[in-house]
């Protein structure tokens, strides 16, 4: 088991640090990692990974990371930590408000898995987000403060 869970550490960070587009892609990348296995072991990870292919508005497939949460027990407890890719490769560039509504810009492609991750996270000063390739709208609740929906942004976006 210690081996499959490195395995799919792996293909988070990958998934999380490179734009794959096929399986043999990501077949060969987790070779350079040391890992060997058959495509159909690859495609049951990506299916408990719930690993989906989408498209990106140029018509280039990519695979992403569905999942906003791993569930770790500690305690008797459930603690959501969320899939976060590292803050150089998360596609941030910029965020921008105006009255309840803020405007972030990211790399192209990046915008609907940041806006998913920031839906599924529920949080208080977030009602909901609209992403187009490089830009998410977010509408601020109206108790919301810039300061608050930072820090809550912090979460998921380190850089920001």
């Amino acid at each position: 088991m210690k081996i499959k869970n490195s395995r799919l550490d792996a293909i988070r960070l990958i998934l999380s640090t490179q734009e794959v587009s096929s399986q043999e892609e990501l077949l060969a990348e987790l070779a350079k990692e040391g890992f060997k296995l058959t495509q159909a072991t690859l495609s049951r990870d990506l299916h408990q990974l719930r690993v989906v292919k989408t498209v990106g508005v140029q018509g280039k497939y990519r695979y992403v990371l569905t999942r906003p949460h791993q569930y770790r027990h500690e305690g008797g407890e459930a603690e959501m930590r969320p899939i976060t890719p590292p803050q150089e490769v998360n596609g941030f560039l910029s965020i921008q408000f105006s009255g309840n509504i803020a405007v972030i810009r990211t790399r192209p492609s990046y915008a609907s898995t940041l806006a998913y991750h920031i839906d599924a996270y529920n949080f208080p000063e977030i009602i909901g987000t609209i992403a187009g390739d490089d830009t998410v709208m977010m509408v601020l609740a109206e108790e919301a403060t810039k300061s608050s929906t930072l820090r809550a942004l912090r979460t998921i976006i380190p850089n920001i």
